[in-house]
């Protein structure tokens, strides 16, 4: 077993707060393409640059596009997110088409949340489904248009019944049970 994953930075899945609920945020804040003029592993990048990057440029004008060429450096596909994250990747010999896709890859992101090793496979900040809790949770309706203090109000919602009031109603029991033989009996002997 590898212990890479030590190294990795350490967090839980998450994703821009409504990100997509009034309207999308793109996260993808810059793009940064780094190449060279006259190095072959560049070719790609420049063609990338040469065909398409006006195109991208116009289509997501949210997304600022920087454009550095180096002497003798590989190139490199630099986002920064919202969130001020850095992605940065090495685009050494790959094809116009292959950079296209890490670019829509890096602007589908939000920020290195491929290199994150989660502590959980969830996570929320909002630990109950039900929602937090107020004093007006279980309270009816009715009980907004009531000026307070109210007599009403005060009182508990429910209550259990006490021991001694459970004792009380069977005494009571009892006593309408014994008060009915007794009203019984007495019809009786006047029947007779």
């Amino acid at each position: 077993m590898s212990n890479s994953h030590l190294f990795l930075k350490s967090g839980f899945p998450r994703a821009p707060l409504q990100n997509g609920l009034g309207r999308y945020v793109c996260q993808l804040q810059r793009i940064t393409l780094k190449f060279c003029k006259n190095n072959g592993s560049s070719r790609g990048m420049r063609d990338f640059i040469e065909n398409h990057l006006l195109d991208f440029a116009k289509e997501n004008p949210g997304i600022v596009v920087y454009v550095k060429p180096r002497r003798h450096r590989t190139p490199v596909l630099v986002g920064e997110y919202l969130n001020g994250e850095r992605e940065w990747m090495s685009c050494r010999n790959s094809t116009q088409e292959e950079i296209s896709k890490w670019i829509d890859l890096l602007k589908t992101q939000n920020g290195s949340s491929s290199s994150l090793r989660l502590r959980k496979m969830w996570h929320t900040e909002v630990p109950s489904i039900q929602g937090p809790w107020t004093p007006f949770l279980l309270r009816s309706p009715d009980a907004q248009g009531q000026a307070y203090p109210s007599v009403e109000a005060s009182k508990p919602l429910e209550t259990p019944q006490t021991a001694t009031e459970k004792l009380i109603e069977l005494f009571r029991q009892q006593q309408l049970e014994a008060s009915e033989e007794a009203h019984d009996v007495l019809n009786k002997k006047r029947a007779e």
